[in-house]
């Protein structure tokens, strides 16, 4: 009986040795090499050399101009009412400017808060846009250039929601560069005038 019981176990403890060489790794594994990393270079970026009409340099008014001299004829302009603290009835002066170009594109927009304001465009006193509601949106029309002054006049029709009448304008040559760019603030049935003198 002891005989059997020691060859059970040495059976036992045997089968028990073989069962675990399973488990065993039988390969080991190879480490990883360390890649060589190229270091990315970014490509250059080549921006054109394109100067955009808004960041164009505007030139200097011109000179020995009496803008008084303008604003004379009372046909064409109301008087300045002189009222106390209202500074705006009065007709506004925007400047003289140079150009060698024989059309130009004129853009204006409401200035402040889009409040209904109203003007009519006058070239060398003749109407050329009856009635513009001014929005937030640039409109625009282009001229034709005469030699010598050029005077565009802007009317205001009304003052909208909010005195005054507020405008912002802006004039480009036909190259696309600004000329003059600015802004009124007028009464109703006051203007403000702009000369362009074609060279």
């Amino acid at each position: 009986m002891k005989r059997i019981l020691f060859l059970i176990i040495m059976l036992g403890l045997s089968l028990k040795g073989l069962a675990q060489e399973e488990f065993k790794p039988k390969f080991k594994a190879i480490p990883a090499k360390k890649a060589k990393t190229k270091e990315v270079v970014p490509p250059k970026v080549v921006l054109p050399k394109i100067t955009p009409p808004e960041l164009a340099i505007i030139p200097e008014p011109t000179p020995k101009f009496n803008p008084e001299d303008l604003f004379k004829d009372g046909n064409l302009y109301l008087k300045e009412n002189n009222s106390k603290g209202i500074f705006y009835r009065r007709n506004q002066y925007l400047g003289s400017f140079k150009t060698k170009s024989f059309t130009s594109t004129i853009r204006f927009r409401d200035a402040a808060f889009v409040d209904g304001d109203k003007i009519r465009v006058y070239l060398n006193d003749k109407m050329i846009e009856p009635e513009v509601v001014l929005a937030g949106d640039f409109k625009e029309f282009k001229i034709k250039l005469e030699n010598g002054s050029n005077k565009i006049d802007f009317e205001a029709l009304n003052e909208g929601f909010a005195s005054p009448n507020t405008a912002e304008f802006q004039v480009y040559d036909e190259q696309g560069v600004v000329v003059a760019a600015s802004q009124w603030n007028v009464g109703t049935g006051y203007k403000a005038a702009l000369l362009l003198v074609k060279e």
